[in-house]
């Protein structure tokens, strides 16, 4: 297999995701050096560090087969999701500095940022324009006026 080919979701993969969007950090280990935060301990291809101007809008798509944990490390970002086929309201979740989120496959998904923000994507697959356009399905969820967005035909 090769390095932009996407593996088939398992069973056994689904059985290990956690229950909602938010994720529930396990206690960091402190000592006199400072501090060690878990995050992630799950087998991954990509880690991206992203930064977001305050009025920018990212995702409005879903992933046919793709995960991510998005872990805020500063700013803050109002996380919209659904049901991929849904015609409800998406439901907002805010996410701050120190919190995560996590969205699996066929989850229409829509980041706005109320602040400049840096946040960590750790994804199942990998990162690569191909691969990840490969996989990425775009929605119109969210409504783009306003915000500064973009699209691979811009």
């Amino acid at each position: 297999m090769g390095k932009n080919d996407i593996d088939p979701l398992t069973e056994e993969e689904k059985s290990s995701w956690p229950t909602g969007p938010k994720v529930a950090l396990e206690k960091p280990f402190v000592d006199s050096r400072g501090a060690i935060q878990p995050i992630v301990d799950e087998m991954m291809k990509s880690a991206v560090m992203i930064e977001s101007k305050k009025g920018s809008l990212r995702a409005n798509h879903y992933h046919k087969t793709d995960w991510h944990y998005c872990y805020v490390v500063s700013g803050g970002i109002e996380y919209y999701h659904r049901p991929t086929g849904s015609e409800e309201e998406p439901e907002c979740l805010i996410v701050k500095a120190g919190e995560m989120v996590f969205t699996p496959p066929m989850v229409d998904h829509g980041m706005k940022f109320p602040e400049d923000t840096v946040f960590l994507t750790l994804s199942r697959n990998p990162r690569d324009q191909a691969s990840y356009e490969a996989d990425v399905v775009r929605v119109d969820m969210l409504d783009t006026d306003g915000l500064t967005t973009w699209r691979p035909e811009d």
